[in-house]
């Protein structure tokens, strides 16, 4: 058993408001993998909440205490799960929307557009293709991608849409980025915790896409959009597009969340996941607070877009995809 893998077994806590509120802050002292990235002083965190632990104290009052204490590490992916409630911090609650399905879906694709495989897409009325992904939790079949990309084959350049897209599994990440690579492709690097201490991280080793083999690509230009609720393994689909020639990214800095995360328990049975292995991009820099727009595309949905029934990010879509394919 690997030493990141054993984060599962903790040491032997009781089973009280102490003893719960120990294991939590051990099990992220030995295990979270950003303190030193978010120059997070977690020892003086714990004197500080441990002071608000009493023996007579309620679950609920219990948790909001630890809840408190897990939103100092700023992390989407850090969660405390009761039967009652689940902790967050969701930075892209705090930002403007930039996203409106109905918008979209009345105004762009006319409620008339394709579906497999948890994307929506078809060809716009500018002949650029359209895809939007909502959730990386939705298996792309290779089959249902074929049918889609060769469908699409006929726009002149493509838009793919994962804005509101929370992330899910890196490896429909790699199925996605591998129709727009014709050759193996540096995606970036991971690093593993090696032990207990907070500097304790194996060398970054790289990790690379193959092109899809035998399969339809699509080979013109590319925007990706996406806001502040582009997360986890989203923000990361963001960020190996963006290092790929003949794309663009639009709209607004992804919500971030490049940790893996892994899962532990309490002795109450509460369960507690956090980031616990860092993910760099390409250029080995993290991405835990997001990925910025290319030069030039950043922008917010305005209200008099919106009601007037146009979507400011996808009209800068168009714009881009005008000069791109103008100035190749």
């Amino acid at each position: 058993m690997s030493w990141v893998s054993s984060c599962h077994d903790i040491a032997e806590y009781a089973d009280n408001p102490e003893g719960n509120f120990e294991a939590l802050w051990s099990i992220l002292d030995e295990h979270y993998c950003f303190f030193e990235y978010k120059d997070v002083d977690w020892q003086e965190i714990k004197e500080r909440y441990q002071k608000k632990i009493s023996p007579t104290m309620t679950d609920e009052e219990l948790f909001r205490v630890c809840s408190d204490m897990l939103m100092e590490l700023k992390d989407g992916h850090t969660n405390l799960s009761s039967p009652f409630d689940v902790s967050r911090y969701w930075i892209w609650e705090q930002y403007p929307a930039n996203y409106d399905d109905r918008l979209v879906k009345e105004h762009y694709l006319e409620f008339d557009y394709r579906t497999a495989s948890g994307i929506d897409y078809r060809i716009l009325q500018n002949n650029y293709g359209y895809m939007y992904y909502g959730s990386f939790s939705s298996t792309i079949g290779e089959g249902n991608l074929d049918n889609i990309l060769a469908y699409l084959a006929a726009s002149d350049g493509l838009i793919i849409d994962v804005r509101d897209n929370g992330g899910g599994l890196l490896t429909n990440v790699e199925t996605l980025v591998a129709r727009f690579v014709d050759e193996k492709t540096l995606a970036g690097y991971i690093s593993h915790k090696t032990g207990p201490g907070h500097n304790e991280f194996s060398e970054p080793y790289p990790y690379y896409i193959e092109p899809a083999k035998s399969r339809v690509h699509y080979n013109k230009p590319v925007v990706v959009l996406c806001n502040r609720a582009t997360f986890s393994a989203a923000n990361n689909f963001v960020s190996i597009m963006k290092s790929i020639p003949g794309v663009k990214i639009i709209g607004d800095t992804t919500g971030g969340g490049c940790g893996l995360p892994f899962t532990s328990e309490l002795p109450n049975g509460w369960s507690i996941r956090f980031s616990a292995a860092p993910i760099y991009d390409r250029d080995g820099n993290l991405t835990e607070y997001g990925v910025a727009p290319s030069d030039g595309c950043k922008t917010d949905i305005t209200e008099t877009d919106k009601l007037a029934g146009k979507d400011t990010i996808l009209e800068l879509a168009f714009d881009t995809l005008d000069s791109m394919l103008q100035n190749p």
